[in-house]
Order: C-alpha cells, then structure tokens, then sequence
C-alpha cells in the first residue's frame, strides 16, 4: 500500500512540474527574431528521373541490387543414388504420428475402462460360480 501511495505523489509531482514548465513556457514572451525559414527536405528519388532539376532539390539514389546468387554445392546427386534411399529420404519417418500424439489420451482412458470391465465381469462370473456351486468358498 506505501508503494502505491508513493507512486502516486511522486506522478502528482511530475504533473505539477510539467504544468509549470508548460505555464513557463508561455508567460514568458519570447523576443522577437526573425526565425528562419524551415530547410526544405531534400527528396530521394529512386525510381524517378526528376525532369526540374531548377525547383526540386533532390538526391539519386542508386536502384537497390539484390545479391548475387549461389548455387549450393552439391557432393552427390539425386541420380548417383539407389531408388529405395531416394523414397526413404522423402517419405516422413512416421506418417500418422500426429494422430497418434493427438488420439492417445482417449486410447488410454478406453484401456482403463476396459480393463476395470474385464475385472466385474471376471468377479461376476466368479460370484456365479460361487452360487451355482452352492455358497461354499475355496
């Protein structure tokens, strides 16, 4: 909580400060001079032939060059190798993988299902036997 109270004069001093540099600022008449005219930006034109040089101050910049190309080198070629190395290099390692990752929680939760249904039906058949028999227990 002092935190937030600290927090909160240190920003209600800056304000302050702001407003009396801002009031400053504006009380004080600046002397007059004459302010000299603003540079005019110097354009850079790269796709364009500037036809009046006179009125337009301008800059030519080279058109950008991409950079050369090379061709990888390559120690063995495609042909230089046998045709099963050429599919197994192609072909993913696993193509269902993906299915695998995203069905195996519900794989796992259905075999637990199924075997806590294995385990009644083994009690239930053995409760069966157990009757049949006439009650007695091993």
């Amino acid at each position: 909580m002092e935190e937030v109270l600290a927090r909160r004069e240190r920003l209600k001093a800056l304000r302050a400060a702001v407003q009396a540099s801002a009031a400053d600022d504006t009380a004080a008449p600046q002397p007059d001079t004459a302010e000299p005219e603003p540079e005019k930006p110097i354009l850079k034109f790269r796709n364009y032939t500037v036809q009046d040089t006179k009125r337009i101050d301008h800059e030519r910049v080279e058109a950008a060059q991409p950079p050369k190309f090379q061709e990888p080198v390559v120690d063995t070629k495609p042909e230089d190798l046998p045709q099963e190395e050429l599919l197994v290099n192609i072909a993913p390692k696993k193509a269902n993988w993906d299915l695998k990752r995203d069905v195996q929680p519900k794989l796992d939760k259905l075999e637990r299902r199924t075997q806590r249904a294995i385990l009644e039906m083994m009690r239930e058949e053995e409760r069966r036997r157990l009757e049949e028999e006439g009650g007695v227990q091993d």
